[in-house]
């Protein structure tokens, strides 16, 4: 398969990455079947995409024609049937291996036999997630970063059996997205969590510890380290479940005490403290 004979994507998952996916792929072009379990989730997808693409007009990024053309090439669905006429698949569900491997063999059933698969995953093997496929020589990591319409890396993970032409296209489909592809090779975290997620576990220590506050560790890596972000304030804006979730597959995969997850980051999980996206975590939000 070449670029040219992709015209048609599926996005399987409607939340904040999936929806921010379906919005970047609609943007340069491509026919776009959003797919999820609940027509609810699909509303509140399409809702966010309208929105963003008003910032972005509002900006200057995208001009006030094209928002229609836009939401029109975006095709949100319940029905697993619609995955029928797809050449390239990016499955942005919650990042539990379980679910992804359920959702991998639902599209297995329906989609065409060429179609290449990718998963968002943040941390999860990819070469484990394609085995759960029969293609595993057309399945790819493709790691977008959030929010996904405003961020420009994107990481290509070779899984073990994923073909060198799978990930040229992959890379080159990237591009055409007017995002940055960086290929990597498939271990626990890839480089972008193996590298983020333990300065941020490392962080929530110091809070446990008494280091210094959450303010005081933020404004040392802000305005010390040139962060845009610190990193308890990024913790809060990822999720600390999600934090949680890839500290957990960096320390099972491998096997070093130095990816232990902080007993305080666990604690906050457990008391349902996640950050922004439940009011509070370490920061209070409105």
């Amino acid at each position: 398969m070449n670029l040219a004979e992709i015209e048609k994507v599926a996005v399987l998952g409607a939340g904040t990455m999936g929806n921010g996916i379906a919005h970047v792929f609609a943007k340069y072009g491509w026919e776009v079947v959003l797919r999820d379990m609940e027509q609810s989730f699909l509303n509140r997808a399409m809702d966010t995409i309208s929105k963003n693409l008003d910032r972005e007009i509002s900006k200057g990024k995208v001009k006030a024609e094209e928002r229609a053309p836009i939401l029109s090439r975006i095709h949100p669905t319940v029905a697993l049937e619609s995955l029928a006429g797809v050449q390239f698949v990016v499955e942005a569900v919650p990042e539990n291996f379980d679910l992804k491997a359920r959702v991998w063999k639902e599209a297995e059933r329906v989609c065409p036999p060429q179609a290449i698969f990718a998963s968002n995953t943040s941390s999860i093997s990819i070469t484990k997630l394609a085995a759960q496929t029969n293609r595993p020589d057309r399945f790819v990591g493709m790691h977008f970063m959030n929010p996904v319409p405003v961020m420009v890396l994107v990481e290509v993970i070779r899984g073990m059996a994923t073909s060198e032409e799978t990930v040229a296209l992959t890379m080159e489909l990237v591009k055409k997205l007017e995002k940055t592809p960086v290929a990597v090779n498939d271990f626990p975290g890839f480089v972008s969590n193996r590298v983020l997620m333990p300065m941020i576990n490392e962080a929530v220590y110091c809070v446990m510890e008494g280091v210094g506050t959450a303010e005081a560790i933020d404004q040392v890596m802000k305005l010390g380290m040139n962060h845009p972000m610190g990193p308890l304030t990024l913790a809060d804006f990822i999720g600390l479940d999600v934090c949680l979730d890839i500290m957990e597959v960096l320390h099972r995969g491998l096997g070093d005490s130095k990816y232990r997850p902080c007993p305080l980051l666990r604690k906050m999980v457990d008391t349902g403290w996640l950050g922004r996206k439940s009011g509070r975590g370490f920061y209070t939000y409105a």
